[in-house]
């Protein structure tokens, strides 16, 4: 085992925690209050840092060159590592305005975004990549 598959296992192993913080507050959904819907998303925004930097370490451990988010997600797509491109940009476009979450018609669509789809993106790599350790 060389040292890149070493490191894409370690950050898989701190990916996996945050991911299932996220997954039992998704699993609790219809219970949380709303200050506890903040804590939803702030669960997203480092659960999926640390997807695409999994994500990032992997390729480079199959020797693919990426650096930025975003070329991470399109090798990540073309590797065949996510399945919907489209909600992965779109978390990616997203992330930055969920700081803005004290404008109520954000925080909504927010919280409803991570719920309806998010969600599930995160919960496809994190399975797929479990299934490479």
């Amino acid at each position: 085992m060389n040292n890149k598959d070493i490191r894409w296992r370690q950050r898989y192993e701190n990916f996996k925690k945050a991911y299932h913080q996220f997954d039992s507050a998704i699993v609790d959904f219809e219970k949380l209050s709303v200050l506890e819907k903040e804590g939803l998303i702030q669960r997203f925004e480092y659960t999926f840092e640390l997807a695409w930097k999994t994500l990032k370490d992997y390729l480079e451990s199959q020797e693919v060159s990426v650096s930025f988010p975003r070329e991470v997600i399109k090798a990540a797509f073309h590797y065949g590592l996510i399945e919907d491109g489209d909600v992965w940009m779109d978390m990616l476009e997203k992330r930055n305005l969920m700081a803005h979450t004290y404008d109520e018609e954000r925080f909504k669509l927010a919280v409803t975004k991570i719920k309806d789809s998010y969600y599930q993106a995160i919960s496809q790599v994190y399975k797929d990549l479990g299934e490479k350790i």
